[in-house]
């Protein structure tokens, strides 16, 4: 009877892990960079991945294990339509999307390009915070009176 126990307790606890997914989409859902993390059972190291997608010519996941916990932050910068490199904390990658690859740095770039936003952790979950002004909404257009 204690190993039945046993064998469920252990169970109930892997399938108790948890799953989040942040993403910037570039295009309509089908270009996207998304951060996702994987947590097996609840007390467990996070595993994390970057993934790269251009859909249906690409997608492409990256394991980042050099982040775990909750102290994920990759801030992102887009140096030219399709290319975009990720910064978290001394690590430095560079993705595009044309291809879908990723890679790291050895050395920080001089130029990063612009900042565009953020993944990372907030009360325990992750998310993706974006840094770029809102599109302008062209104004209602407006009838002449006529005459």
């Amino acid at each position: 009877m204690k190993h039945v126990f046993a064998l469920l307790s252990i169970f109930l606890l892997t399938a108790c892990g948890d799953t989040q997914h942040a993403a910037y989409l570039i295009t309509d859902g089908q270009h996207s960079l998304t951060l996702t993390r994987q947590q097996a059972f609840i007390g467990s190291d996070w595993d994390t991945e970057f993934v790269v997608a251009r859909f249906p010519d690409c997608q492409r996941r990256y394991p980042l294990k050099e982040l775990v916990g909750d102290k994920v932050k990759i801030d992102v910068y887009r140096t030219e339509p399709g290319v975009f490199i990720l910064n978290s904390g001394k690590r430095w990658y560079v993705t595009e999307t044309r291809t879908c690859r990723f890679e790291q740095f050895k050395e920080a770039p001089p130029a990063p390009g612009d900042v565009i936003g953020s993944f990372q952790v907030k009360d325990g979950t992750l998310e993706y915070k974006s840094q770029e002004a809102p599109a302008a909404v062209p104004p209602a257009p407006t009838s002449a009176p006529k005459q």
